[in-house]
């Protein structure tokens, strides 16, 4: 069999090369999964740093956020994930999910951080559903190794306000979720909250609901900024939803890319694509 260079310092069977299609997909994902976090796209859609909304949450919100995001993941992976069709390849209906989660957002702006209890698990729940069904699309089938994807993605997106630069990107935040959902099992073992410690879902959304709760933060920090009312909430919430759709299109096109060329292989050539941004959206590659 024919050799080919592959990335530096690697060398592949030609077979294992990436086709032009899925070198554009996968500069597509980089460009997703990258570029930007979501509280720079918050402050670009506000105009104004979204530190200002920082100054106006109650000092005690930060301790009970993670826990509101907990419950939302736990209710929206319970409603949403176990009743979507098995069919992989059917095209995601993303659309639908926006003005949803629009319509939530602006129920939302009309309470404020008062309204987030209500408002969250149901946005949420429409959020995760809106996920599973771009894996579906990329090709996943609804097991449960997909559905522990599609929690991850709450997980994915850029820099956080808590984050450390060197642990904030794709395949690290990966990594990290890796080792932390297995001290979660741990922990939640260690509680009695299962006999034999903890399905992996539960693990997942545990290890998940920190960082979920840090831009749930961000995006309450925006709807806090003065005269944003209802129409600001929901184009705040359109822009929750399309950063975290953005993240899941990202996330399963490498997954797709994995199934087929193998994790080392997808993540060595990811590290070596150029950052771009603006990349139009690739049809899909499944030759």
């Amino acid at each position: 069999m024919g050799r080919a260079c592959g990335p530096p310092g690697m060398v592949y069977d030609s077979a294992m090369e990436l086709s032009a299609a899925e070198r554009h997909d996968l500069a597509y994902a980089k460009s997703l999964l990258e570029h930007p976090g979501l509280a720079a796209r918050l402050a670009g859609m506000l105009g104004t740093p979204i530190e200002k909304g920082f100054a106006l949450l109650p000092r005690s919100w930060g301790r009970s956020v993670v826990q509101v995001a907990h419950a939302a993941l736990m209710k929206a992976s319970e409603a949403a994930l176990y009743t979507l069709k098995d069919r992989p390849g059917v095209a995601a209906s993303s659309r639908w999910h926006k003005l949803g989660v629009a319509a939530t957002g602006a129920a939302g702006g009309l309470f404020g951080v008062a309204g987030l209890a209500v408002e969250l698990p149901i946005s949420t729940t429409l959020m995760l559903r809106s996920v599973a069904d771009i894996a579906r699309s990329e090709g996943e089938a609804m097991d449960e190794a997909t559905r522990v994807a599609c929690i991850e993605v709450f997980a994915l997106g850029g820099p956080t306000q808590a984050d450390d630069p060197l642990e904030s990107g794709y395949f690290a935040i990966r990594a990290a979720l890796a080792t932390t959902v297995t001290e979660a099992g741990k922990h939640l073992a260690a509680k009695k909250l299962a006999v034999e410690g903890a399905p992996v879902l539960v693990r997942v959304v545990a290890a998940v609901a920190k960082r979920f709760g840090v831009q749930v933060t961000e995006k309450l920090a925006a709807q806090s900024i003065p005269a944003i009312g209802a129409v600001g909430g929901a184009a705040i919430n359109t822009l929750f939803i399309s950063h975290f759709q953005d993240m899941a299109r990202g996330h399963f096109i490498v997954r797709r890319l994995e199934r087929r060329y193998g994790a080392e292989a997808v993540r060595e050539w990811y590290r070596d694509l150029p950052a771009a941004r603006g990349l139009s959206q690739p049809p899909l590659s499944r030759d």
